[in-house]
Order: structure tokens, then C-alpha cells, then sequence
């Protein structure tokens, strides 16, 4: 799998509270496309991370990072004219009215992506290319890029594409119509139930959205805490998510698209497929950061096989991830 898009370097807070009053930071990462390889390649899947980062400090530890997850990092280039971004971020609910992110991102390295700045032959090279519509806002040469990736072509790679509506980056730009233009030319399309109604206007639920996204030929609509719907051609499967205690509510997307493309990528039904997301959905969730190693396969393959009174009752909390040698009644135990 190869992903496309920039990353940042994150700084955590030390505690909760506004960044005015926040003593310290820890430094993290974060980017979307990034996390997806991450949380792949900590799966067990080859993944090739291509990008942009300035020829600083920070761009050293995100490449140093991001490769030691086992990710390919060998395509990312390095810009001496222009910075890697950064950005802080508060400890709350990003849905609260107290939550903050202060990004330091216009002009960085990764914003000046292009057909002619970045290794084409190494952005197709894989079975799946995953892309957002975070990158098509940074900058005209990111989403020419984006349009030449997701245009018809012989032999292309499975183009996997998250909407990723970030109101913020936009800037007063019609966000909509460039969304759902590279969405259609996608493959395998996620998008929340909120995304589509925000950039789309679609009420409606999960079937509104397929029928105003006919094109890709699979598409996911994620209902937050109710669960996910995934159509794949005309067939629809529903699985609702789990009972999660919630650490930090951040990263949880990236994961979830990170786990329903390792069960597409080894071939399992609908179902399972739904379920792998909402696993590494859960790593993510009870972690503080945006990344979490997923559960070990054989486990996550367990968990995703319980019948559908286990899967509802099942709770995962902090540290789930490393409790390896569940027996059947713990995990059936709501």
C-alpha cells in the first residue's frame, strides 16, 4: 500500500487544559496518509509513505519515525526552501467548544507537492494508493496532483480516498464539488455522515450518500458512535461500533480506514472488513496520541469472528491492544 500526504509533527499537551495555560508539550506525529501506513506496516503489510518534508529538524524525526514503523520512506523528498509543519493541539474533545489546534502549516514542504515535485512511479507501485482530501487543500499543485492520480488509467493502482472534510483548510474555498470530483474517481471511498451533510448537504443516512456517490465501486459511510455502513456494488453490511473507553478521540479515522484496507487487502468478506476497522479504530481511541499499534492478527481475527451478541457486548479500554491471551468467556463479557 502506498500513501500520499503530508505529515506533521504533533506537540501533545502535558495536561488538559488551554494552550495558554498548558506548561509543556510531548512531540508526536500525525497525518492522515502517514498513520494509515503506519498502522499498516505495524500490521504485518508492505506500505510506502511519499511526500514532502523540509530539510530540518523536524523533517528528520518524521521521516526517522514514520520509518521506524517498517513504512518505505525512501521516496519522501527533502526541500531546503520551505519547512515541515507543525501544530499543538489541546487535550479535550475535538467536538467541544474548548478544543484548540494551532497549525503551523502554510507554505511548508509538503504543500508544494506536484505532478513534477513528487516520484509518480513510486506513488503507483502498490496494489491500494491512499489518499485524502487534506492534500487537495493545501495548495493548486497538491490537488492537480490529486486530480492526476484519481483520473481513469490503464493499470492503476486501487485508489483508495478519504474525504477528510477539514473545514479549517479550506479557507472560504468551495470545499464541496472538488471533494466530490475526486471522490468519484476513486475507488474506494470513506466518508462520515457528517462530511457528506457538511460539504455535500446529504441527509439522510448512509444510503442518501450511495446514491450521491453511484461512481466508486465501494464506498464506506461511517456513523460514528452508531457504527459503519460498507456498499460494495449495490450490497450494503452494517456493523455497529464497539463500547470503547475513549482516551483521546483522535486518530481514530485514519485507523479505522487502516484496518478495513488490511482486511480488503487480505480478501475478507463485508463483514470482517468492518469489524478490522473498528478494532484498530478502538487502538487509536484508547491511546493518547494519533497512532497505536494494532492488536496482534490472530486476535484481531478472534475478535472479528464473535457472533454478533459477543461483538455488542464486547468494552475495550486502555491497553486492550496487549492482552493477548483473552479466553473466550473474557471477551464475550460485556
Amino acid at each position: 500500500m502506498v500513501a500520499l500526504g503530508e505529515s506533521m509533527v504533533t506537540f501533545l499537551p502535558s495536561r488538559p487544559g488551554r494552550l495558554a495555560d498548558v506548561p509543556s508539550f510531548e512531540r508526536g506525529i500525525g497525518g492522515a496518509e502517514s498513520n494509515v501506513a503506519c498502522v499498516l506496516a505495524s500490521a504485518g503489510h508492505r506500505t510506502r509513505w511519499v511526500s514532502r518534508v523540509g530539510a530540518d529538524g523536524f523533517g528528520d524525526h518524521l521521516v526517522e519515525a514514520v520509518t521506524s514503523y517498517g513504512v518505505d520512506t525512501s521516496a519522501v523528498r527533502r526541500d531546503p526552501e520551505r519547512p515541515t509543519g507543525i501544530y499543538f493541539r489541546t487535550a479535550g474533545d475535538r467536538a467541544t467548544d474548548a478544543h484548540e489546534v494551532a497549525y503551523y502549516r502554510a507554505g511548508s514542504a509538503a504543500s508544494a507537492m506536484a505532478v513534477d515535485t513528487v516520484d509518480l512511479d513510486a506513488v503507483r507501485s502498490g496494489r491500494v494508493l491512499h489518499l485524502s482530501g487534506i492534500t487537495a487543500a493545501l495548495s493548486g499543485d497538491c490537488l492537480a496532483l490529486l486530480r492526476e492520480l484519481t483520473a481513469p488509467r490503464p493499470g492503476r493502482p486501487l485508489v483508495s480516498f478519504d474525504v477528510n472534510h477539514r473545514v479549517h483548510l479550506w479557507q472560504g474555498q468551495e470545499a464541496g464539488a472538488v471533494l466530490l470530483d475526486l471522490a468519484r474517481g476513486s475507488d474506494l471511498v470513506f466518508v462520515g455522515e457528517d462530511e457528506a451533510e457538511a460539504a455535500w448537504g446529504v441527509t439522510g443516512g448512509p444510503a442518501a450518500v450511495r446514491a450521491a456517490l453511484p461512481e466508486p465501486a465501494a464506498l464506506v459511510v461511517k456513523q460514528g458512535e452508531r457504527g459503519a455502513t460498507f456498499f460494495d456494488g449495490d450490497t450494503a453490511a452494517f456493523v455497529p461500533s464497539l463500547h470503547v473507553d475513549v482516551v483521546a478521540p483522535v486518530g481514530a479515522g485514519d485507523a479505522f480506514a487502516a484496518g478495513f484496507l488490511s482486511a480488503t487487502l487480505r480478501g475478507l468478506p463485508a463483514r470482517e472488513r468492518l469489524r478490522h476497522g473498528h478494532l484498530t479504530a478502538a487502538a487509536a481511541l484508547t491511546v493518547p496520541g494519533d497512532l497505536a499499534a494494532p492488536c496482534a492478527r490472530a486476535d484481531a481475527d478472534r475478535l472479528a469472528a464473535l457472533d454478533d451478541r459477543a461483538w455488542e457486548t464486547l468494552r475495550l479500554g486502555p491497553g486492550w491492544t496487549e492482552a493477548v491471551a483473552w479466553a473466550d468467556e473474557e471477551v464475550r463479557t460485556p
